[in-house]
């Protein structure tokens, strides 16, 4: 437990946390002190002053809060007339050459500057000379477009690129108004976490060529969302916007931060697959190449099943635990082998030593806890041994075509319960729609072994039904994901005591997973 310190705010008595930066420690108790250059991931920099607060008694008497640690008894003047003059001193030197380019600016609505002018200032412009002339749109690679003009020298791009990735490729180059941020001559950003110092940037400077003029981030709902791209789990913010008459759709994903998993970034290419969710997305009912009604389609599942030869079923490791315990229930109704098979999500030599894995399987460790057999050779046994696979969308060619596999397959019929329209799903004879990750809620259980949960996001006009209520339609007992939980807790002894409304938000640490479990 930190120790805690009591101090002042304008008279008013806090308790905060002892030895923390001033802008941290006021910010849980909610109060907000005005900063460029500070970030947590990064430190303090103290280049930009718009964090210059009073300290009554101190000496100095005016110091930088992302420097100075909460201290006991501390009387912190944050709005003196003479500070106020300071933030408006401040603001108005960035606003020298910044152009009122607000209409058009991709970080209107998020801009830090334009936040504080409005808090801060509102004075008007005194200058009568020509602002100084920079770079615009200029391409810095890995998808990243600064703006020179609207930089505010802060820093936080440079010091990215040192601290978290170590490449370097960005600098500040030249002083006083012709001082801009760069990179060098023929080397522009070359790293897989570049576009997160478009988060990062307190202002428009830094803009990401993906998202770039797409849409208006006041129209934009924000959820919480977990990236499905591997078995890190990073927390992310689903940014997405639904038209009148149209369909929900994402425009971005953002890194949000948790301590326990990934900090405050996300890598690129679990950024970008974001696509994904809205692009190839299976929306048809097929059986034996005939579009059907949904319910056609679950009575044609059910029929096949009935008469199937010991009918397989394969689940998806991207599944969340309550899906993975209904498929487990329904094999159960079935007779069916259950598998888990997910060799061919690992991607070995592509994870690194900071956010990325190799294992692109966001909830393997589900598949371990509810002791459903990952086993290569038992899955093509199984597939040898009958007339009929049930595949609850898990993607056997997800790291490329699986030879042995594919022609097991064109041997035997099979039924794709699937989100996305894509290669190994094309041979099935019955082919069923189902959600993706960011239309249904759940727990996954990542890497580390950190349970965390996460919510439904997008509505759609014709809301695709997810994977546990197609179990229930196929006759399975569990009705809804808070069902699944008795279930759960019965069969896996590190999850007994679990409440999954109370998980919270940043996730749960499991100890003891290795235990063995009860079967279904």
């Amino acid at each position: 437990m930190a120790e805690m310190v009591k101090l002042f705010v304008n008279g008013r008595e806090v308790e905060v946390e002892s030895g923390k930066n001033l802008i941290d420690a006021l910010n849980v108790v909610g109060i907000e002190i005005p900063h460029f250059c500070y970030h947590p991931a990064l430190g303090a920099d103290g280049n930009c002053r718009m964090c210059l607060v009073g300290i009554e008694d101190g000496r100095p008497p005016l110091v930088p809060a992302c420097k100075t640690p909460a201290q006991e008894g501390m009387k912190v003047q944050l709005d003196t007339e003479y500070i106020k003059k300071i933030q408006r001193d401040v603001l108005e030197f960035e606003l020298i050459n910044h152009p009122i380019d607000c209409p058009v600016c991709d970080q209107a609505g998020e801009c830090s500057l334009q936040d504080y002018y409005m808090t801060y200032s509102l004075d008007d412009s005194r200058m009568r000379v020509e602002p100084v002339s920079k770079g615009k749109r200029m391409d810095f690679g890995c998808g990243v477009m600064h703006d020179q003009e609207r930089c505010v020298l802060c820093g936080r791009c440079v010091r990215f690129t040192r601290q978290i990735t170590k490449t370097g490729e960005l600098g500040i180059v030249n002083r006083t108004d012709t001082a801009r941020v760069a990179i060098f001559p023929g080397k522009p950003l070359d790293n897989r976490y570049a576009l997160n110092i478009v988060d990062i940037c307190p202002v428009g400077a830094m803009t990401s060529q993906d998202f770039r003029f797409k849409q208006r981030v006041w129209f934009l709902k924000k959820d919480h969302g977990i990236c499905h791209g591997c078995s890190r789990g990073c927390n992310i913010y689903i940014d997405h916007h639904r038209e009148k008459y149209k369909d929900d759709i994402i425009y971005r994903f953002r890194a949000r931060p948790n301590l326990l998993v990934n900090g405050y970034f996300i890598c690129d290419q679990g950024r970008l697959s974001y696509k994904d969710e809205n692009d190839h997305r299976q929306t048809l009912t097929r059986v034996d190449g005939n579009e059907v009604s949904f319910a056609d389609g679950v009575e044609a599942i059910r029929d096949r099943l009935d008469r199937a030869r010991k009918p397989p079923m394969l689940v998806s490791p991207d599944c969340s635990l309550e899906q993975m315990w209904a498929v487990k229930r329904i094999a159960t109704l079935y007779g069916a082998e259950l598998s888990g098979y997910c060799d061919n999500y690992i991607l070995l030599g592509d994870g690194d030593d900071y956010l990325i894995n190799d294992d692109k399987a966001a909830n393997r460790r589900g598949l371990e806890l509810l002791d459903i057999n990952t086993d290569r050779e038992q899955f093509i046994q199984a597939l040898q041994n009958t007339d009929l696979l049930v595949n609850f969308n898990n993607d056997l060619f997800n790291n490329g075509v699986d030879d042995e596999l594919k022609a097991l397959l064109e041997k035997t019929q099979s039924i794709a319960v699937c989100s996305h329209d894509i290669e190994v799903y094309k041979t099935a004879s019955i082919v069923l729609p189902t959600a993706s990750y960011s239309e249904y809620g759940g727990t996954i259980v990542n890497a580390e072994s950190v349970l965390q949960r996460f919510t439904k996001a997008l509505f759609k006009n014709d809301d695709p039904k997810d994977i546990l209520e197609i179990t229930r339609l196929l006759g399975g007992a569990i009705v809804d994901a808070q069902h699944a939980w008795p279930g759960i807790k019965q069969s896996v002894a590190c999850l007994a005591d679990i409440q999954p409304q109370a998980i919270p938000a940043e996730g749960l640490k499991l100890q003891n997973s290795e235990e063995a479990h009860v079967g279904a």
